[in-house]
C-alpha cells in the first residue's frame, strides 16, 4: 500500500552523511521524494509502497549519527518520480555542531591501494569520517560553510560527489591530491623543503632523533621517537611531566595493559588519548615516570602515512601549546613559539576554523573534553531562557543552552592569562553563531577575581543578560545528576561560600539546593599558592609538628627557613585555610619524599598514586568529629599515621624503603577514601537518602574512586558517576548552566 509523510530528523544529522544515507535508502526501496538539510535538521518528502520499512531505517540512521526525535507529518505538495538530495537551507540551530571523525577503515584502505586515486594522499574522507568542528563556519553543514571551500573539487571527485553508488556522496570534505589541501615540510626558517613527498622525509627526520611539529586536525603537535623525549622535555622546561604517545595497536597491547573497553575507547570514532596502565610501571620511563601512559591510535590519514614509513614503533604526540593556553593553530605562530625547540615543520594549507586539542580518557572517564567527542550536546530542560555558562579558571570549557539542549564546547585551558581569555571568547562566539543564541542568563564561577567571572559579567553588561554566580562544588554535583542526593565532591581548588579554599565537600540536596553537610578537615596552606606548588609547606600546613621541621631540614631546608615557615603558620600570615583534598595528597606526597616541589598540574598526587599503585593498603583508624552541625574527616590524623610509619624506615636498605613507602603510599589513599566514604555514608543515613554522587579530579585516581565506591555500596548507597562530561573542571560549566537553569 502505498503510503507518503514528511518526516523530520533531530539529534546528531549533521555531519554523519545523514542525507546521503537517506538517499541511498530511498533508492532501494523505490521511495520518491526529496531529502535537505534545514538549519541543524534533515527534513524527508517520501511516498511509496515500502515507506514504513524507509521509516524504520531512517529511524536507525548512519553508524555516525545519534537520533534525539524523528516527526512524522502527512505529506503535502506534489512528490517527483524520483529521490533528490536538495540544497541545504538555513533554519533551526539549536542541534549538534558535529565533531571531527577519525579517518574510517575503508579510507585507510584507500589511501594505502596504488590503485586507488587516492593512493597516498593524506586528506582523504568521506561522508563517515575527516574533518568536521575544526573546519565548520556556520550551520547547515555544507562545504560552502566549511574552509574546504577554498579547494574547488576536480573533475574526479565532483563525478565522486554526485554519484549515489560513491562513499563520498555528497562528502563534504571530499579531495584527492589534484584539488584537495597540499603538505609542505619547512625547516626552521620558514623555508619549504624540495622534496616531493613531505612524509616520507618527515618520517626519515623523525627516525634520525629529530624533533618535528605536525600540524593536525585542530592544531599543532610536537612530534619524535622516544629516544628524543628527554630531549624534548629539557627543551620545553617540562622533565618530569608525562607526554602522550601515538602507535599502532599491535605496539598499544605490548607496552600497556588493555581490557574491552579499553580497546572499544582506542578505537571508536573520536580515537582519544587512552591512559593506560604499563605492562612494567617502569618502561618508557622517559616519556612518563608514571606507572601509566597516554597512548591513542593514529587517527587521520596523515598520521597512517607517517606510520607506514617509520621505522620507531611509536611517536611522542605532545601539544605544541603551554599547558592550559590555547592549541597553535598557525604556523607563523608555531614558528616563533617553537625555534630552539622544533627542527623541522610538517604542515598543510587548510585552515584551521576552530582549535581543538586531543580528548583525553581514563577508565572509560572523560579527562578532557574536546577532539571527537565536542562539542557535546545533551538534551535536557532548563527552562525557556538561553544560558550562557563560561566554567571555571582551570581547564575550562563553555556551555550553551538553548531550546532543550546544552552544547559544550571543546576543552579551552586555564583562564588565566589574555590569550586563554580571548579564546574563550573566540568559543562562546562561535557556539553562539552556529546555535543561533543570544543568551539570557550568564553563569560563572563564585571567586570575583577570575578572569573568567570578569569576562561574564562584562558579557552580562553588554548583552543585558542576568549574571548568576554558581559555587564550584556544587556545579561538580549538579553536573553529576539532578537528583536529590549526597553529593561527593573532591579537588585540588574552588572557592567557597566562606571565602576559603574548598576541595573535600559533602553535600546534600537537590539542584540548586545542596547544602553542605561535611567536609576534609580545614588545613592550612602556608603562602597560599607556594603550598601549591611546594607539597612541603603544605605538610606542615596539616601537620604542625617538631618532627615535620626536622625532616624538612634533612632534606635541605635551612634553620631561617625552617624557623620562617613555622612562624607563618602560628601567626596565620598569609596562610590560606582549605578543605582540598588534592592538597592533602600532594602533602602525604612530600611526607613519603615522592615528590616535593610541583613541576606540573597534580604531579604530586599523581607520583603517589603511581607509587601505591606498587603498594598493599591496610586499614587504619578513621576519626570523623562534628562541627558546627557538619562532619569533618581528620586529615592531620590520617597524616599522623603515615609520620609515625615513614620514621622508622630512615635505618632501612633502599630497597625496603622502596616497598614500605609503597605500602605508606597505598595505605593513605585507601584510608583517605574510606574516610570520604563514611562521610558520605553519615550524612546519607542521617537524610535517608540512597544515592551518592561522585564528582571531581581527584575521583580519576582509581583507588580513590574505587574504594569510595565500594564502601558506599556496602552500605546500601548507589554511587552516580556522569561518564559523559569529565570528572574534573571540564564538567563545570555545564553543571553552572543547569544550577542557572533551574534555581
Amino acid at each position: 500500500m502505498r503510503r507518503s509523510g514528511t518526516i523530520i530528523v533531530r539529534g546528531i544529522v549533521q555531519g554523519v552523511g545523514f542525507r546521503p544515507f537517506v538517499y541511498a535508502t530511498a533508492e532501494s526501496l523505490s521511495i520518491r521524494g526529496s531529502v535537505t538539510n534545514l538549519g541543524s535538521e534533515v527534513h524527508i518528502h517520501a511516498e511509496g509502497d515500502r515507506f514504513d520499512e524507509f521509516l524504520e531505517m531512517v529511524r536507525k540512521g548512519p553508524r555516525l549519527a545519534a537520533i534525539d526525535e524523528v516527526i512524522v507529518s502527512p505529506l503535502s505538495g506534489t512528490i517527483p518520480d524520483h529521490f533528490s538530495i536538495l540544497d541545504s537551507k538555513t533554519g533551526n540551530l539549536s542541534g549538534l555542531i558535529p565533531p571531527d571523525v577519525a579517518i574510517c577503515d575503508a579510507c585507510i584502505n584507500d589511501i594505502k591501494q596504488r590503485n586507488s586515486r587516492y593512493f597516498n594522499y593524506w586528506a582523504t574522507s568521506c561522508v563517515d569520517c575527516g574533518p568536521r568542528y575544526s573546519i565548520i563556519r556556520a550551520l547547515p553543514y555544507d562545504r560552502e560553510r566549511t574552509t574546504m571551500d577554498h579547494f574547488p573539487l576536480c573533475p574526479s571527485c565532483e563525478e565522486e560527489y554526485w554519484s549515489p553508488q560513491s562513499r563520498r556522496h555528497h562528502a563534504q570534505t571530499i579531495a584527492c591530491a589534484t584539488c584537495g589541501p597540499s603538505l609542505a615540510l619547512m625547516d626552521p626558517d620558514g623555508r619549504s623543503m624540495p622534496v616531493t613527498d613531505p612524509i616520507q622525509k618527515a618520517a626519515e627526520l623523525l627516525d634520525l632523533g629529530k624533533i618535528l611539529a605536525i600540524r593536525g586536525i585542530g592544531g599543532f603537535h610536537i612530534a619524535c621517537i622516544e629516544s628524543s623525549a628527554e630531549r624534548l622535555k629539557a627543551l620545553l622546561g617540562r622533565t618530569e611531566q608525562p607526554l602522550a604517545v601515538m602507535a599502532e595497536a599491535d605496539t598499544i597491547e605490548k607496552v600497556a595493559m588493555l581490557d574491552e573497553d579499553d580497546k572499544i575507547q582506542l578505537t571508536s570514532p573520536a580515537r582519544p588519548i587512552v591512559v593506560l596502565e604499563k605492562r612494567d610501571h617502569t618502561s618508557h620511563s622517559t616519556i612518563s615516570n608514571l606507572h601509566t601512559l597516554g597512548m591513542m591510535l593514529p587517527y587521520t590519514g596523515l598520521h597512517h602515512l607517517v606510520f607506514s614509513r617509520l621505522q620507531a614503533p611509536m611517536l611522542v604526540m605532545t601539544s605544541a601549546n603551554v599547558p592550559g593556553n590555547p592549541m597553535i593553530t598557525e604556523i607563523d605562530l608555531v614558528m616563533s613559539r617553537l625555534r630552539g625547540v622544533v627542527d623541522y615543520f610538517l604542515t598543510h594549507d587548510r585552515e584551521i576554523q576552530n582549535r581543538c586539542d586531543d580528548s583525553v580518557i581514563r577508565d572509560g572517564l572523560i579527562i578532557r573534553l574536546s577532539r571527537g567527542i565536542a562539542p557535546k550536546r545533551t538534551r535536557i530542560d532548563l527552562g525557556t531562557r538561553a544560558i550562557l555558562a563560561v566554567g571555571p579558571e582551570l581547564n575550562a570549557n563553555a556551555s550553551i543552552y538553548n531550546n532543550g539542549f546544552c552544547i559544550t564546547s571543546p576543552h579551552i585551558g586555564n583562564i588565566r592569562n589574555p590569550s586563554t581569555v580571548r579564546y574563550l571568547d573566540e568559543t562562546v562566539e562561535r557556539l553562539r553563531g552556529l546555535t543561533g543564541t543570544t543568551p539570557e542568563i550568564i553563569a560563572c564561577d563564585l571567586h570575583p577575581q577570575f578572569l573568567s567571572t570578569r569576562y561574564a559579567t562584562d558579557l552580562a553588561d553588554k548583552l543585558g543578560a542576568e549574571l548568576v554566580f554558581v559555587q564550584h562544588h556544587r556545579a561538580h554535583i549538579a553536573a553529576a545528576t539532578r537528583e536529590r542526593c549526597v553529593g561527593i565532591a573532591i579537588d585540588g581548588v574552588g572557592y567557597g561560600d566562606d571565602g576559603t579554599v574548598w576541595g573535600g565537600e559533602i553535600f546534600v540536596g537537590q539542584a540548586p539546593d545542596y547544602v553542605r553537610a561535611g567536609h576534609l578537615e580545614q588545613v592550612l596552606m602556608p603562602g597560599g599558592d607556594a603550598a601549591t606548588s611546594h607539597p612541603e609547606r603544605m605538610l606542615y600546613g596539616i601537620l604542625q609538628k617538631p618532627e615535620i621541621l626536622d625532616l624538612l631540614a634533612s632534606r635541605g631546608w635551612n634553620e631561617i627557613a625552617c624557623s620562617a615557615l613555622s612562624h607563618q603558620v602560628e601567626r596565620r600570615f598569609n596562610t590560606i585555610p582549605t578543605t582540598s583534598t588534592g592538597r592533602v595528597l600532594d602533602a602525604a606526597s612530600a611526607l613519603l619524599g615522592i615528590c616535593s616541589k610541583r613541576t606540573y598540574d597534580g604531579e604530586p598526587a599523581m607520583r603517589l598514586e603511581a607509587a601505591a599503585s606498587a603498594g598493599r593498603a591496610g586499614e587504619w583508624d578513621i576519626f570523623i568529629s562534628e562541627e558546627n552541625g557538619q562532619q569533618v574527616l581528620s586529615t592531620s590524623r590520617l597524616m599522623e599515621e603515615a609520620l609515625l610509619r615513614y620514621l622508622p624506615l630512615q635505618e632501612e636498605s633502599h630497597e625496603m624503603q622502596r616497598r614500605a613507602i609503597a605500602d605508606i603510599a597505598a595505605s593513605f589513599q585507601f584510608n583517605l577514601a574510606r574516610g570520604i566514604a563514611l562521610l558520605a555514608v553519615s550524612v546519607a543515613e542521617v537524610n535517608g537518602i540512597g544515592k551518592a554522587a561522585l564528582s571531581g579530579g581527584v575521583c580519576y585516581n582509581r583507588m580513590i574512586r574505587t574504594t569510595i565506591c565500594d564502601e558506599l555500596q556496602k552500605a546500601g548507597i548507589q554511587p552516580i558517576i556522569n561518564t559523559d562530561y569529565p570528572l574534573g573542571d571540564g564538567c563545570i560549566s555545564y553543571g553552572q548552566a543547569i544550577i542557572a537553569g533551574i534555581r
